[in-house]
């Protein structure tokens, strides 16, 4: 068997990404550069969602929303989500390690396609139980579940209402779309 182009790219690791400068991501070992720095428009749906999630699971014990931070999947992939809902406790301050319950990405024209594609892909195969991919553009949400091993959409929104159903929290989890333009 032949050497394949892709084979003779250098791979990295998270103590290869840990000391890079700058915003990152890290996919089987290829790295994806996240500038430039998101939009004001991105930033502003982006606090209306994590508004939103906070108040959501402010009575849940178990279940809490945060804003990007390193989810370390292995040694050799590290993403960084727009919008996160994590129902576990990390065991490493710098970064978590468990697939979270909840995914928002906001598509800008730099990360649509790998959103799309490369990360739909890895956080299904993870478990991750909703994936919503926010379009600021055209004002639409891609709201998918993940039922036996695959996404399946739900529906596409832009002022719709959507009950996120996760196990650990009783609360009312109605997450109002309208709310994020």
């Amino acid at each position: 068997m032949g050497l394949k182009i892709e084979d003779s790219y250098p791979r990295y690791t998270y103590d290869d990404y840990s000391l890079w400068e700058g915003n990152w991501e890290l996919i089987e070992g290829a790295p994806y550069a996240m500038a430039p720095a998101p939009m004001i428009e991105h930033q502003s749906i982006s606090a209306k969602i994590a508004r939103q999630l906070d108040e959501l699971f402010e009575n849940c014990s178990q279940c809490k929303a945060l804003l990007p931070v390193d989810w370390k999947i292995t040694e050799d992939t590290v993403v960084q989500p727009d919008n996160l809902v994590i129902c576990h406790k990390p065991k490493n301050p710098a970064y978590i390690s468990q697939a979270p319950e909840i995914i928002f990405e906001i598509l800008s024209k730099s990360t649509a396609k790998k959103d799309e594609t490369i990360k739909f892909h890895l956080y299904e195969q993870e478990g991750v139980k909703y994936y919503i991919l926010v379009n600021p553009e055209d004002k639409v949400a891609k709201v998918y579940h993940l039922q036996n091993g695959k996404y399946t959409k739900l529906l596409d929104t832009y002022d719709e209402t959507v009950k996120f159903e996760i196990l650990k929290c009783q609360s009312n989890l109605t997450f109002d779309f309208s709310k994020i333009w």
